[in-house]
């Protein structure tokens, strides 16, 4: 391998908004991110709720609401 063309490794700290903090290998010192595997919906569970402030959910149902067949 060549000398000097790599970039310096360091002992990374990631720090998340919600205050997790992880060790890796990087080439920065440090970083700062918004979400991370402790707080992103996806690997939570937690499912993002439906906001309708103006009743679109509400007239879509009413204008595609399936009528009951007499049989």
């Amino acid at each position: 391998m060549k000398k000097g063309i790599h970039p310096k490794m360091y002992d990374a700290t990631v720090t998340c908004a919600c205050g997790a903090q992880y060790k890796v290998k990087s080439t920065k010192k440090e970083m700062r991110v918004e979400v991370c595997a402790q707080c992103h919906p996806f690997y939570t569970g937690v499912t993002s709720k439906l906001v309708d402030t103006t009743g679109r959910v509400e007239k879509f149902n009413r204008k595609y609401k399936r009528k009951k067949s007499k049989r």
